[in-house]
Order: structure tokens, then C-alpha cells, then sequence
């Protein structure tokens, strides 16, 4: 387990963008076949004008930086909201970060604020996670 001190400002990020071969892999997964994601004749009659990304894949970014970044390895997702504010279309950079919001004063429980954006800073997901961190001193 990662034991290290959190406190609240604490922040992680990543980079990362979807491929064609993600977004099928994702539908085949979740089983998930919206022609919106998988069909570009389909999508491009639509208000977006291409293929987008599921929004549900876009935020697990929010799982990668939670499990294995901050808080990190051993900390257990106890809930997430999400809300998506714009269209992430295929192959455009994404960047998710997560900070911490609060810690529960006496309890192992962290919030952070979940976010991705574009690379020009444009809002596209945003949200809140509760973890719990069982090494966490409480």
C-alpha cells in the first residue's frame, strides 16, 4: 500500500486520448453499441458531427488517478458523480485530474474534485469522489 501523507490541495493529473480500438473495446465491454461512438456516418447526422467518446470511459481516468496515483494503492471508491459538459470526440487529448477537497477529520475518508478538460482548458467532465483510505491516520 502507498502510505504517505494527503492533504487538501494535493492533486494528480493525466494525459490521455481514445482510439478507435478503445471506444470498440469499451462498447464490446459495456456492451455498449450507441451507433454515436461506433458509427461515423450515423454520428456525423448528429449534433456533434462525429463520433464521440462514452462518457463512462472518459471517466474512468477518474479510477486510473484514484487507484493508482492519489490517494492510491489501497484506497477503496466508496462513490463518484459525475456530469459531462462537453463531447470528447476520438483521438483528442484529455486531460484528468483529481484534488483533494476534504478530509474527514477523524475518519479515513478523503473527497476530491474530478475533472477533465481539453488541452485548451475547456471543461469536459467534472465531479466528486469519496474514497476510503484504510491507511489513512485518522
Amino acid at each position: 500500500m502507498m502510505k504517505r501523507e494527503l492533504k487538501v490541495g494535493d492533486t494528480a493529473s493525466i494525459t490521455r486520448l481514445f482510439t478507435d480500438e478503445d471506444v470498440r473495446l469499451y462498447a464490446d465491454l459495456s456492451t455498449d453499441h450507441n451507433p454515436v461512438h461506433l458509427d461515423e456516418d450515423f454520428a456525423k447526422q448528429t449534433q456533434f458531427g462525429q463520433r464521440i467518446v462514452h462518457g463512462m470511459l472518459v471517466s474512468s481516468l477518474f479510477s486510473a488517478l484514484l487507484g493508482e496515483h492519489l490517494p492510491g494503492h489501497g484506497s477503496i471508491y466508496m462513490s463518484q458523480s459525475v456530469q459531462f459538459k462537453a463531447p470528447v470526440y476520438l483521438n483528442m487529448p484529455v486531460i484528468a485530474t483529481v484534488e483533494i477537497v476534504n478530509i474527514r477529520e477523524g475518519k479515513p475518508i478523503v473527497t476530491l474534485q474530478t475533472t477533465c478538460v481539453d488541452e485548451s482548458g475547456k471543461l469536459l467532465v467534472t465531479g466528486e469522489a469519496v474514497m476510503f483510505v484504510p491507511w489513512l491516520k485518522a
